[in-house]
This record gives structure tokens, C-alpha cells and sequence, in this order.
């Protein structure tokens, strides 16, 4: 595990005998890097993660996915987590909180996010189908519910309504994606600041 503070990166690998994985993040990015998971789909839900939260993610995910895609995504948002929570350090001076609501065609999706050191994740998806072509739909809570594990973060997500399933999945990560932007923000009014009257987020 390596992390700049300054910087607000952090780079991980986590090897166990379902997965081994690489991840680097860098919280104050642009949106780009390079990602594999060997899950087509799921590799276009996290470069949405990423370009739409400006985190730049590089990750390489070999699993074992001659079983299923279970252990690759829900190891993936793992160690994504784990990356964030790092690179985020002590949480000095972020925002902590954000919430948006976002659309996509037919489908209006809600995400709520406090980053408090406090895992927890409230998830009002459904899906009308248990697959996305070959992806399962399921996954999508088992990735957000490991991200907000090991990130440490409170996340509510909910979609009011939709009836694509891809547009179902796809605006969950973007909107998780945009208040993640936010609130890991730095608000310049309090950035020598711990956004808490604990004065602990870690």
C-alpha cells in the first residue's frame, strides 16, 4: 500500500485465491485511467465512476470468473474502497456530504453519500430482469455495498423510477459517481478543518 497525502492518491494490490487485483486512485483527477476487470459491462459502469466522480481509477482485476462475476466485482469494489478511504487520509476540510438526483431517459435515480467513517449502505434498486447481457444485476448492490464497507462511507441509493435495465445500473454509478465529487471536494471556507465536532472521520 502506497499513499500521498499531498496528493490525495493511494495505490493498492490485494491478492486472495479468487482474485488478484491492482488499484491506484487519484481523488483530485480528471476522470481518466485505465480499467479491466475482464467483465465488459462492469468495466463500463466504473469508467463511468470514474469520469463522472473526476477520480482518476486505474485498475486491473483477474478473477476467477469461470465460476461467475460475483467474486470479481464485489472483490473490485473492495479494493476500490479500501484505495479511497486511504487516499482521503484524516478527511480534512472535505465536504462529507452530497446528494443529487440523476436522470437518464425514463430512469431517475437518487444517491445520498456521507463520508463519515461509518460504513453503511441503504439500497432501494430493482431490477425487472436478473441479467444486463451477461452481467448479473445483482452484482450492482454486492459493488456499491463493498464500496461503502471498506471506503467507510454512508451511501443511500435509490432509483424512483425507470424501466431499462442498463439505464437502472448505469445511473446508480453515476450518481453515486457525482456526490462522490462533492463531497470529497475541499470547501476552501474549512480545508485545515476536520468536517466533524468529533474531529475524527477516519
Amino acid at each position: 500500500m502506497a499513499t500521498n497525502k499531498n496528493a490525495r492518491t493511494a495505490t493498492l494490490s490485494r491478492k486472495t485465491n479468487e482474485t488478484d487485483i491492482s488499484v491506484s486512485v487519484k481523488v483530485d483527477g480528471t476522470g481518466t485511467g485505465s480499467i479491466s476487470t475482464g467483465v465488459g459491462f462492469f468495466d463500463h459502469m466504473l469508467e463511468q465512476l470514474s469520469r463522472h466522480s473526476l477520480i482518476d481509477m486505474d485498475i486491473k482485476t483477474k478473477g476467477d470468473l469461470h465460476i461467475d462475476d460475483h467474486h470479481t466485482v464485489e472483490d473490485t469494489g473492495i479494493a476500490i474502497g479500501q484505495a479511497l478511504a486511504k487516499a482521503l487520509g484524516e478527511r480534512k476540510g472535505i465536504n462529507r456530504y452530497a446528494s443529487l438526483d440523476l436522470a437518464m431517459d425514463e430512469t431517475l435515480t437518487r444517491a445520498a453519500i456521507d463520508i463519515s467513517g461509518r460504513p453503511f449502505l441503504v439500497w432501494d434498486v430493482s431490477f425487472s430482469a436478473a441479467k444486463i447481457g451477461a452481467f448479473d444485476t445483482e452484482l450492482v448492490r454486492e459493488f456499491f455495498q463493498a464500496l461503502a464497507q471498506h471506503a467507510g462511507i454512508t451511501l443511500h441509493v435509490s432509483t424512483l423510477y425507470g424501466a431499462n435495465n442498463h439505464h437502472i445500473a448505469e445511473t446508480c454509478f453515476k450518481a453515486v459517481a457525482r456526490v462522490l465529487r462533492t463531497a470529497c471536494e475541499v470547501d476552501p471556507r474549512q480545508k485545515d478543518r476536520i468536517p466533524s465536532t468529533k474531529g475524527s472521520l477516519a
